[in-house]
């Protein structure tokens, strides 16, 4: 009986030191993972612009921004596929959906641009340049090359065109037709274009951001600032989105592409800096985001549209790029402690608010440019039609700011309401301008 107790109690500590040694070996091998997060199965450089070269290093990065083919809507954003046929011009089987089918308020509102042509829903970064070589735009406007620095992995293009000077090779693909300048480039935004090759750093490789945040630090008080070189690691987890989410134009005969950032970044200073008698406001994310509560606690874009996630022992930032709330466990729930519902909730009614102070805007912008083709036909002399048209420019950019901005808001709230508000008063004091201009004429 002893010797069989004896025998147990061996075999026993056998198994828990054989249970143990597993353990002990399981987390030193995770650990060892963790340590290297990746295997060098290719080299990159410079000119590895093909992101599946990329994958091969990056299996799980590579395999998210794959998936960024998915058409999941939510309530107030993205597209479901649209079946087309296709036709020699456009040989997309599938598009995104017309935002002008649904509201053809926008086009009064865009009238005299290539937008009130074709304007659809935003659909994954896969399709961005696809969507931008045959968008209905490119046959009713002559596109210049500028556009492919957001459609585009441009980085290598760039230093290429301009014998290794990035800024020489974007001022070259700007003047270039569109045509010609799509010649010059193969995928939509690549690995290439936010990291380092040899580092894996993220890094801000267009040049009209680097001008764009250099003007707006500068009117922060902050002299000559160096994105790549002063930016912290966390902000370069919003400036490398923000490269592209952002407002624009097309500055000069040469086309280059300029960030009005040099008074600030809202709407009302963006504004101030041109001269141009209507404008289209843009895709604005980056600003609105500048002036919400998630910019204020230190949240970026990437925390947010690309939180991380665990595979095995290793920690990496999902490349499935999309909406939040097509993720809110990993996106939302690492800070906010609620259910996935009551935060969908709280985020829609959000937008709900919103959009409701953008539709009460639109109307009252559609109905002063009614006003104004009535004042016009009438008679109305040019001076009187200069102060309601000032006041025209200033309610449909500040509408278009929130409308063209993709978060319906949820970006900056309170910001996106005080637009709203301002463009509302403007459209109805441009009203009060022509009704006191044909009282004083009878």
């Amino acid at each position: 009986m002893t010797g069989r107790r004896l025998v147990l109690i061996v075999l026993g500590a056998a198994v828990a030191a054989a249970a143990v040694s597993g353990v002990l070996v399981s987390i030193f091998q995770h650990k060892q993972e963790a340590r290297n997060p990746f295997f060098r199965v290719v080299e990159l450089n410079e000119e590895t612009v093909d992101p599946a070269v990329w994958g091969r290093n990056f299996p799980s990065q590579y395999d998210g921004y794959r998936r960024t083919v998915d058409q999941v809507r939510t309530r107030f954003g993205g597209s479901e596929a649209v079946p087309r046929t296709p036709t020699a011009v456009d040989p997309r089987s599938v598009v995104a959906q017309s935002r002008l089918d649904e509201d053809p308020r926008l086009k009064t509102i865009w009238a005299g641009y290539a937008f009130s042509k074709d304007f659809r829903e935003e659909r994954g970064h896969a399709y961005m340049l696809e969507d931008q070589v045959y968008t209905e735009r490119q046959q009713v406007t002559k596109q210049p090359g500028t556009c492919l620095h957001c459609h585009a992995s441009v980085y290598e293009p760039y230093r290429k065109a301009g014998g290794g000077d990035l800024f020489k090779g974007f001022e070259a693909l700007n003047k270039m037709p569109y045509a010609e300048a799509r010649g010059h480039v193969k995928f939509p935004v690549a690995c290439v274009d936010c990291h380092d090759p040899t580092s894996m750093a993220l890094r801000v490789t267009r040049p009209a951001f680097m001008e764009g945040i250099k003007a707006a630090k500068a009117a922060d008080g902050v002299a000559n600032y160096d994105v790549n070189t002063m930016a912290t690691r966390q902000e370069m987890r919003a400036f490398v989105c923000g490269q592209c989410h952002v407002e624009y134009y097309f500055k000069g005969p040469e086309k280059r592409l300029t960030y009005p950032w040099f008074k600030g970044l809202k709407a009302d200073q963006i504004l101030a800096d041109s001269g141009a008698p209507v404008l289209k406001a843009q895709h604005p994310e980056f600003e609105m985001w500048n002036q919400g509560i998630h910019a204020r606690s230190g949240v970026t874009c990437a925390d947010c549209h690309m939180p991380y996630m665990r595979e095995g022992a290793l920690k990496v930032s999902d490349h499935h790029v999309r909406s939040p709330l097509l993720n809110i466990n990993r996106a939302c729930q690492t800070c906010h402690k609620w259910s996935e519902d009551e935060l969908k909730a709280r985020a829609e009614t959000l937008q709900m608010r919103v959009y409701e102070l953008r539709n009460r805007a639109m109307d009252a912008t559609v109905a002063l440019i009614g006003d104004l083709k009535a004042a016009k036909t009438g008679g109305a002399a040019d001076a009187e039609l200069a102060k309601a048209q000032n006041h025209h420019r200033r309610a449909q950019f500040l509408l278009d700011f929130v409308e063209a901005e993709n978060s319906t808001g949820f970006h900056a709230p309170e910001e996106a309401g005080r637009l709203l508000a301002i463009s509302v008063d403007e459209a109805r004091q441009g009203q009060i301008v022509l009704l006191q201009a044909r009282a004083a004429r009878k």
